[in-house]
């Protein structure tokens, strides 16, 4: 069987940057950039689950001496980027081929993403399968990440397109025997996944 295989953000969420962190920096008086440079290990933690959402707070907390309220704003900013907003038509498209194909989602995560974007997009019913990298310890452009997607699903690679954003993750994709479509509009996914799932051999 056919299998489609699509990433979280910038694909099925619309995430631009909102420039928080800059925002933040000038709240605290903080040099540009003093955000990822002292949050950069627990954001790699956070997205690979070696983490919890507890230590998050409390690391962010400690390093950039955020009391309990600015600590709540300070992870609400984030998350509001992280999650962005619903691409609406593409997650109807790919609801409606739910019994015609595999259905999948391989996303570059972080803690707590499963949670928020079932509550706020239903993915945990859009899909039969998601593959969070928080979840499985396997990101994006990892060869491992793609092929145990496809064994999750019960597909052989050449059977799945993979829709992303980004285009080291699309050659990645490739190279592991997946068919692959660089997102940059919903007109040419559409066309791609119709072509995948009802014209290809």
């Amino acid at each position: 069987m056919k299998a489609l295989v699509l990433d979280i953000g910038g694909v099925l969420e619309y995430t631009p940057a909102t420039g928080w962190a800059a925002r933040w920096e000038e709240r605290l008086g903080l040099a540009s950039g003093a955000v990822e440079a002292r949050m950069a290990d627990v954001w790699e933690a956070g997205a690979l689950g070696r983490i919890d959402e507890a230590a998050v707070r409390e690391r962010v907390a400690l390093r950039l001496g955020l009391d309990t309220a600015g600590l709540d704003a300070f992870m609400d900013d984030l998350w509001a980027e992280y999650l962005g907003t619903p691409n609406t038509e593409l997650i109807a498209f790919v609801r409606g081929l739910r019994g015609h194909c595999r259905l999948g989602i391989l996303s570059n995560s972080f803690i707590g993403a499963r949670e928020r974007e079932a509550a706020l997009y239903g993915f945990d019913t859009l899909v039969e399968h998601l593959s969070y990298s928080h979840e499985t310890g396997l990101a994006k452009p990892d060869p491992r990440a793609y092929a145990a997607v496809c064994e999750a699903l019960g597909v052989r690679p050449r059977d799945c397109l993979f829709v992303d954003d980004a285009p080291p993750n699309i050659v990645a994709a490739e190279a592991a025997g997946m068919s692959a479509h660089l997102f940059t509009d919903n007109a040419g996914t559409l066309t791609r996944v119709r072509a995948h799932l009802y014209t290809e051999a």
